[in-house]
This record gives C-alpha cells, sequence and structure tokens, in this order.
C-alpha cells in the first residue's frame, strides 16, 4: 500500500522538494546578508532600538532583495495550504470515484478504511513536512527583522505576530496544511467529482484562514490593555473610515496591536471636529488646540511574549479539525 500510495503521489511529492529546493536556495543565499545588515546597526546583543533601529530599517527597504523576498515568501505560505487542499487533498478519493477505479481497488485483500488510512498518513505527512520545512526557512530568513519588531510599512512595522504574518510563520503553517489537506480529502468524498470538489475546498478553506484571524484568534487568551494621556499631532496620528483618529503604537514591538484608539476624558472615541484651529490655523496651532483637549491612547493588545502560545493554540486547532475530518472521512467511506 505504501508503495502504491508513493507512485501515485511521486510527481506531486517531486514538485514540492523542488519548491522546497528554490526556497532553500533564495533564503540560504541571502539570510546570512540580511543577518550582516542586523548585527551592522544594532549589535550582536540587546534590543534594537532608537537610532540603530531606524539605521537597520532603512538598510532593509534600501535592499531590493529583502522585501521582494519577505512578502513574496509569505505569499507562498498562503498559496501553499490552498495548493495542497485542492491538488492533494481534492483528487484523493474523488478521482478514484469519478474514474470507477475504485471498484478495483476496494475488492483487494486491503480493506477500505486501512487503504484510506495510508493514504492519510503518506500524503498528510508529506504536506505537513512540506509546510513546516518551508514556514520554519522563512522564520529562520526573517528572523533579523523580527528582532527588529518587524517590517517596515509606512510609520509602523509589520511584527511577526500581525495576523497577515502570523499564519506564515512557526508551527502554524504545519497544522493549515494537515487541515487543508484533509479538508479537500472529505469535500472529494462527499462530491465526488474532482473540479467541483477542487473549488470547494480552496473557496472553504480561505474562508478558514480569513476567520481564523478575525473571529477566533483575539478570543484564545484575554489581551492586555492601557490608557496613558497622549499628546497627538497631525504628523503622527492617523484618521479612520469613520473618522476616529489614532496614534499608531511604535513603543511595543512586535506585539499585536487589537484596537488602537484615541478617546476624550469621558471615554468615548475622539473624532476629528471643525475646530478653527485646525480648519484655518497653522499645523502649530491645530496641535496646540489637540494638546488642550486631554485626550487619552486606549489600546488592546497581545504582548510579544504570547508568540509562541498562540502558535501552539492555534496548530492545535487546525490538527484538531483535521483529526475530526479524518474520523468522518473513516465513517463515510464504508457507506460509498
Amino acid at each position: 500500500m505504501i508503495w502504491l500510495t508513493w507512485r501515485q503521489f511521486r510527481i506531486q511529492a517531486i514538485a514540492a522538494l523542488a519548491a522546497l529546493a528554490v526556497l532553500a536556495v533564495a533564503y540560504g543565499l541571502t539570510g546570512p546578508h540580511l543577518a550582516s545588515l542586523y548585527t551592522q546597526s544594532c549589535g550582536t546583543g540587546g534590543s534594537c532600538t532608537g537610532a540603530r533601529l531606524q539605521h537597520f530599517i532603512a538598510a532593509v527597504k534600501a535592499d531590493g532583495a529583502c522585501p521582494l523576498l519577505y512578502f513574496t515568501g509569505g505569499a507562498i505560505m498562503y498559496l501553499a495550504p490552498l495548493v495542497i487542499d485542492a491538488f492533494w487533498g481534492a483528487p484523493l478519493i474523488a478521482r478514484e470515484l469519478e474514474t470507477g477505479t475504485y471498484r478495483v481497488v476496494w475488492n483487494q485483500s486491503v480493506s477500505r478504511r486501512r487503504w484510506l488510512l495510508v493514504k492519510l498518513a503518506v500524503t498528510g505527512l508529506a504536506a505537513m513536512a512540506f509546510a513546516g520545512i518551508a514556514g520554519l526557512m522563512l522564520s529562520w530568513w526573517a528572523g533579523p527583522v523580527d528582532r527588529a519588531g518587524g517590517f517596515p510599512v509606512g510609520i509602523s512595522q509589520l511584527s511577526r505576530f500581525q495576523p497577515a504574518i502570523f499564519d506564515t510563520r512557526g508551527i502554524v503553517p504545519i497544522g493549515a496544511a494537515a487541515l487543508a489537506f484533509i479538508l479537500g480529502v472529505a469535500i472529494g468524498l462527499f462530491i465526488r467529482r474532482t473540479i467541483p470538489a477542487m473549488a470547494v475546498t480552496m473557496g472553504l478553506f480561505a474562508v478558514a484562514l480569513v476567520a481564523m484571524p478575525l473571529y477566533i484568534s483575539p478570543h484564545l487568551v484575554t489581551p492586555a490593555q492601557y490608557t496613558h494621556p497622549v499628546s497627538v499631532s497631525l504628523t503622527t496620528m492617523q484618521e479612520t473610515s469613520n473618522g476616529e483618529i489614532n496614534d499608531p503604537v511604535t513603543s511595543m514591538p512586535g506585539a499585536w496591536i487589537l484596537s488602537d484608539v484615541v478617546i476624550t476624558p469621558s471615554g468615548t472615541p475622539f473624532q476629528m471636529p471643525d475646530a478653527p484651529a485646525c480648519q484655518n490655523g497653522s499645523q502649530q496651532q491645530c496641535d496646540a488646540w489637540l494638546a488642550s483637549q486631554a485626550l487619552r491612547q486606549h489600546v488592546v493588545y497581545q504582548p510579544a511574549s504570547r508568540y509562541w502560545t498562540f502558535q501552539l493554540l492555534e496548530t492545535a486547532i487546525w490538527l484538531g479539525l483535521a483529526l475530526g475530518l479524518s474520523a468522518l472521512c473513516l465513517w463515510k467511506i464504508k457507506t460509498v
């Protein structure tokens, strides 16, 4: 059974190994350079702050390869589970049912459940290994950027704890790949058509990728929060779509900022009024008027120290869902 599974899966396996080889070469050749930029700017120990941090950020932004590899790597890690569920998981059973070859396969000495267990074990573990190795390579390469608080984006930094980056690093890709694969298998088992199953699984897993950081992860651990006086300025504050303003947090590198709102003394979100000092006056006059409003900054966040706690929790959720779907497939295959 293992040999047969390998024969059917060898093309996907070779493609995965080739992709890992390309990533290894790209990150292996450029990783030492990125690390040297960090060492030159921030030294070998301690935190990277102040002028040293700004020097490192400027060096990273000036190097054309660093932004390209940083964001390309993230995009690859998001695409990987979608490819796994559509091209590895969905055809696993759906193709057998669609072409009728299941009549031969399931009339051999190997039972349906054993056949499925071997398929899930070999292909599923390969998917998890691919995602895990790719994610760890990206985490290693981006280590200097993460130690500096994240990649510079505008006046703030995109840390590894932010939702856009979190699912591409550490061990989370292993759980995501496991769920993506078994979701494809389950949908293929129920739909029994390869192409429709591929489309449905890609759509469902894309929804899962969006739902996790928006509706699940923020509630896994009670967030921390603080409120303190703030001297807002037109040069630093940002206006949101509903007219509220915030003052981007730069004092907690690596933290996941869930909410950042400038509030009035009464506790309500502050909105830019049509104050004469800001409508007709100079920037200095407007800043002086804002300073007189006794505004405070209220921030809800997950500290950077909780990064690995969230990595473990989210990975456990993905793997738990994958195990549940595996049990469903083992039950369903007896009734096909």
